[in-house]
């Protein structure tokens, strides 16, 4: 429940400068603007003969996800030219992708800070990338999953992100706001929220301790 005098406010959208092309099969290899310095793509747009294509693109910054297993053939090309982040997460639905949430969206966040453009890449840019993009526009412009989800399709038309990250994805509008909302509660309501959270807590265990000693007793006049 949204405390009383607390209202989150979030940015517009903002649109991108190039036209939403027509989906070809092909582009699957390649990366797509999101959001104006958001890019989302596979590895191969991240090799090292990509080079010119990413400095073309203004790209700074590299969100790269990987699973352990994989950090033979997916791995940082330009340590030394661009700055990575480096995450270990599976395609697997039952792994905790929201742990990942918000140190990428602090990584992306330092490198609008300073008018950088990032590119976030997995393997083939459908399931973990696309799952951690969602969740940036979904927190940053206070979007719920399914409008998230329709941006980032319209851009990159393969994305598929397995079930258990869709969940997770689901619940994470709550969590977001409820992390928001109280970085930006004052003090006072921060005391008053607590206070009605205890009482209720204290008439439920109250309600506990009556309904127990109920029982007791009917079981001692049967």
């Amino acid at each position: 429940m949204m405390e009383e005098g607390i209202k989150l406010e979030f940015p517009s959208l903002p649109a991108t400068k190039e036209e939403l092309l027509e989906w070809a099969y092909p582009m699957r290899r390649e990366m797509q603007e999101i959001v104006p310095g958001l890019f989302l793509g596979p590895y191969s747009a991240a090799l090292k003969s990509k080079l010119p294509i990413l400095e073309g693109h203004g790209i700074t910054h590299i969100v790269c996800v990987r699973q352990d297993i994989e950090a033979n053939f997916i791995k940082p090309n330009f340590p030394h030219t661009l700055r990575y982040l480096v995450l270990d997460i599976a395609d697997n639905p039952v792994e905790n992708i929201i742990r990942f949430f918000p140190s990428t969206k602090e990584f992306i966040d330092g490198c609008f800070a300073t008018e950088g453009k990032v590119l976030v890449h997995g393997n083939a840019g459908i399931s973990r990338s696309a799952a951690l993009v969602i969740a940036y526009l979904m927190e940053t412009f206070g979007m719920k999953y399914r409008e998230a989800f329709s941006h980032v399709q319209e851009r990159r038309f393969c994305i598929n992100p397995n079930v258990g990250f869709v969940h997770q994805l689901q619940e994470y509008e709550a969590i977001y706001l409820a992390k928001l909302t109280i970085k930006m509660m004052s003090p006072m309501q921060m005391g008053r929220s607590f206070s009605l959270q205890a009482g209720s807590l204290k008439r439920s265990l109250e309600e506990d301790e009556d309904f127990g000693a109920m029982q007791v007793t009917a079981a001692q006049n049967g």
